[in-house]
C-alpha cells in the first residue's frame, strides 16, 4: 500500500530521519498557512512520479503566491488521480542530491539497499544511462543491520567528515523503518545536503505490506489506514469494484477484455511485447453473467484513452454463446464506435458464432468495426492486429 509523501514523512519523523517542517492543506487553511515562513515549495500529493515535469511542484515567495498555487494545483489530475492535498515546505539551498532506498530483492531473497550519487531524477533512467553510479548492498533477513554497514554505505555515496556520520544515521534509520513497518519499499529521492552542511529527506516514498498492517496499530495514530493497493481508486476502478469486477487502470490505449485473470496478465505482456500498451487489467471470473460482461465492456468503451479493444474468450466453465450474447446486446444498446478485435474458442463456440453472425447480418453498420476470430488464428496475430488498429484508429 503506497503512502502519500506527507504520510511517509510522518514515519520518517517517528524514526528521526530529518525532514523539513511542513504543513498539509486541502485548501486555503488560514491556521496552517500562518505557520509557514517564505519562500516555500508547494508539492502536490499524488502517488505518481514526474510531479515536477507536470508542473505540480511550485515555489512561492509570498502568502498571496502560495494561495494562488494551492488553488491552481488542488483539483488538477495527475494520471488517473485527482489531487486533493498539497504539502508546503520551506525552500532550502541545496548543495548536493543523493538517492537512497531499501527494497526486497525477490530474486536474491534478500534485503537490498540501493544508492546513487545522483538523486532527484528517475533511478531507472540513471540505471540505463550511467549504471556505474548505482550501488547495491545485500543483507540477509536473519542478520542484524549494523551501524558499520550503514557507515560503509554512506561512504560509498562519497560522504566524508561530519556528513559521513549524518548520512550513516539516515541509512541506519531508513533500514530500521523498512524492517519495523514491514515495508516493500522505503525511498528517499532526493536525500539532500544543504549549503550549510545539513542533511534532509526532501522527498519520501514508502510502500507498506497491506497484509502486515494489523501488526502496526500505531499507524492509525499517524492517520494511516488500510486502503486500495496504491492508495486511491480511479472512478472506473470504483465502478468496477461496485460491480464486483477486478479491474485496474493502466496508462495505455488498448482496452483488454479477457476471460480469466491469468490470461488478462498474459495479454498485457503480449501487447507490450508487440509494441502496444494496455489500458487496463481486468478479470471476468468463472462463468460471468451477461450483465457482468456488458459492464466490463462498458468500462473499456467509456475510457477516453482506449482506441481499440482486444478481447478473448476461451469457453471452459463459461460459455462462448453467453459471451457472444453479451457482446451483441451491448453493441445494439450502446452503438459503440471503438473497434474491437477478438478471439473466441471452446465451450459452445459454434452457438456463439451463430449469435454473432445473425447479429451482423441484421445490424451490419453496428458490427462493421468488430472482428471475432476463431482458434485457427493465433492469439499473437489477433493482438498484432489490435495494435495496428489502435494506431490507425480504424479496422
Amino acid at each position: 500500500m503506497r503512502l502519500y509523501e506527507f504520510e511517509a514523512k510522518r514515519l520518517f519523523r517517528r524514526f528521526r530521519i530529518p525532514v523539513l517542517d511542513a504543513v498539509v492543506v486541502d485548501g486555503i487553511n488560514e491556521e496552517e498557512l500562518n505557520k509557514i515562513t517564505y519562500p516555500v515549495v508547494v508539492k502536490a500529493q499524488t502517488f505518481l512520479g514526474g510531479r515536477g515535469k507536470a508542473g505540480l511542484i511550485k515555489t512561492a515567495e509570498t502568502r498571496q503566491e502560495v494561495e494562488s498555487v494551492i488553488k491552481e494545483i488542488i483539483g488538477e489530475s495527475h494520471g488517473p488521480y485527482r489531487i486533493e492535498k498539497v504539502l508546503i515546505e520551506k525552500k532550502i539551498d541545496i548543495a548536493k542530491e543523493l538517492y537512497l532506498s531499501v527494497i526486497i530483492d525477490r530474486l536474491e531473497h534478500k534485503f537490498c539497499v540501493i544508492t546513487c550519487s545522483r538523486g532527484g531524477v528517475d533511478i531507472e533512467e540513471i540505471a540505463r544511462q550511467s549504471p556505474e553510479l548505482i550501488h547495491k548492498y545485500y543483507f540477509n533477513a536473519s542478520v542484524r543491520f549494523s551501524q558499520f554497514s550503514a557507515r560503509t554505505i554512506a561512504n560509498g555515496l562519497g560522504l566524508s567528515g561530519s556528513m559521513l556520520k549524518s548520512g550513516a544515521e539516515v541509512v541506519y534509520k531508513l533500514f530500521n523503518l523498512f524492517i519495523g513497518f514491514d515495508c516493500k519499499l522505503a525511498e528517499i529521492n532526493p536525500l539532500v545536503i544543504t549549503q550549510d552542511k545539513k542533511i534532509y529527506a526532501l522527498d519520501a516514498k514508502v510502500d507498506l505490506d497491506e497484509d502486515a498492517m494489523f501488526r502496526h496499530p500505531e499507524l492509525k495514530e499517524l492517520g494511516i489506514q488500510t486502503r486500495h493497493e496504491i492508495g486511491e481508486l480511479t472512478e472506473r476502478e470504483k465502478l468496477a469494484k461496485a460491480a464486483g469486477i477486478p479491474y485496474v487502470d493502466l496508462d495505455g490505449d488498448i482496452g483488454v477484455f479477457p476471460g480469466g485473470a491469468g490470461f488478462g496478465i498474459a495479454a498485457i505482456d503480449l501487447i507490450k511485447h508487440y509494441g502496444g500498451s494496455a489500458a487496463n487489467f481486468m478479470d471476468s471470473g468463472g462463468a460471468p453473467t451477461q450483465e457482468k460482461l456488458r459492464k466490463m465492456l462498458g468500462l473499456l468503451i467509456d475510457n477516453p484513452k482506449v482506441k481499440a479493444i482486444f478481447g478473448a474468450r476461451f469457453g471452459g466453465i463459461s460459455r462462448c454463446d453467453d459471451w457472444a450474447k453479451a457482446l451483441v446486446q451491448y453493441v445494439i444498446e450502446n452503438r459503440p464506435e471503438k473497434p474491437m478485435i477478438m478471439r473466441m474458442a471452446g465451450n459452445m463456440e459454434e452457438e456463439g458464432r451463430r449469435v454473432l453472425k445473425e447479429a451482423k447480418e441484421k445490424h451490419p453498420e453496428l458490427f462493421k468495426n468488430i472482428k471475432v476470430y476463431s482458434v485457427t488464428t493465433p492469439i499473437e496475430e489477433v493482438i498484432k492486429e489490435t495494435i495496428r488498429v489502435a494506431k490507425a484508429g480504424r479496422i
